[in-house]
C-alpha cells in the first residue's frame, strides 16, 4: 500500500499483533509508545513517549497527512488504571487527543479498537466511556472512521494467572460454540487481522473505484470480525 500508518497502543495484546501486520502492508509504520515493539523492521519508525502530554510535539513534527491511516489500540481497565477517572483519561482523553492531533495534520482515516457494548447511554461505566469515545471520534471529520467492537479478547498475559486460566477454559470451549453467537470470544490475532484487512480493503476500493460513496463511520461488530478472519478448511 502506497500509504503510511501511525499507531498508538502498539504494545497491548491487539496492538502488538497489529503492528506486525501493518508492517507488511504499509510503506511506513510510525509507532508511538512508552516502549519499543518486540519486532522492528526497516518499514517502522519508533517514537518513545513517557508522558502523553508530549504527544503534540511528536505528532506535529511528523510528515503525515492525507496519505496516512491512524490506528489506536490504546485501552486499559479500571483495575490497571487505579480509578474511574484514570481509566477515562486513558480510554477517552488520550484516544481523542491522538485522533484530534492526527486530524489537524489532515490524516484522513482512523481505525479504532473499541469494545462490544460501547454505548454512551450504558449503565456500565466501561461501556459508557467506550461509547463516549466513539461519539467524540465521529465528530472529528475523518473521511473514514472504522470502529471495531470485539467481545472477550483471548491473549496470553504474563502475571495474570486467573485471567490466563479463564481464557484457557474459553479456548477449550470455543470450538464447541458457534461463531455466529455475538459474544463468542475472539483472539487478539484475529482482531488485529480484521483491522488490517479492513484498511487494505478500503485502500483497494478507493484505488479502483474513485467515486464510491459510503458512510463516513463504519462499525465492525464481533461477528463480522470472526467471519472476516475465519480459516476455511
Amino acid at each position: 500500500m502506497q500509504r503510511k500508518a501511525i499507531i498508538i497502543g502498539a504494545t497491548g495484546k491487539v496492538g502488538e499483533k497489529l503492528v506486525k501486520q501493518l508492517a507488511t502492508l504499509y510503506q511506513c509504520v510510525i509507532v508511538i509508545a512508552r516502549r519499543s515493539p518486540q519486532t522492528m523492521n526497516e518499514h517502522m519508525q519508533f517514537y518513545q513517549v513517557n508522558d502523553f502530554a508530549n504527544l503534540p510535539d511528536i505528532i506535529n513534527g511528523l510528515n503525515i497527512g492525507e496519505d496516512t491511516d491512524a490506528f489506536s489500540c490504546l485501552g486499559t481497565t479500571k483495575k490497571q488504571a487505579g480509578s474511574m477517572e484514570a481509566f477515562r483519561q486513558v480510554d477517552y482523553d488520550m484516544n481523542v487527543n491522538f485522533a484530534q492531533l492526527c486530524r489537524d495534520k489532515n490524516v484522513s482515516q482512523f481505525f479504532f479498537l473499541s469494545a462490544m457494548g460501547a454505548d454512551s447511554n450504558s449503565r456500565f461505566f466501561y461501556n459508557r466511556v467506550k461509547g463516549d469515545t466513539e461519539a467524540a471520534l465521529a465528530k472529528l471529520g475523518f473521511d473514514k472512521l472504522v470502529i471495531f467492537r470485539p467481545s472477550l479478547i483471548l491473549a496470553k498475559r504474563k502475571g495474570r494467572p486467573l485471567e490466563s486460566a479463564s481464557q484457557g477454559l474459553f479456548k477449550l470451549v470455543s470450538p464447541l460454540i458457534s461463531e455466529s453467537i455475538s459474544m463468542h470470544p475472539i483472539s487478539a490475532k484475529r482482531v488485529a487481522a480484521a483491522m488490517a484487512m479492513s484498511a487494505h480493503e478500503l485502500y483497494e476500493r478507493q484505488k479502483f473505484q474513485q467515486n464510491v460513496i459510503s458512510a463516513k463511520v463504519k462499525i465492525v461488530e464481533n461477528k463480522q470480525m470472526l467471519a472476516m478472519t475465519r480459516i476455511k478448511s
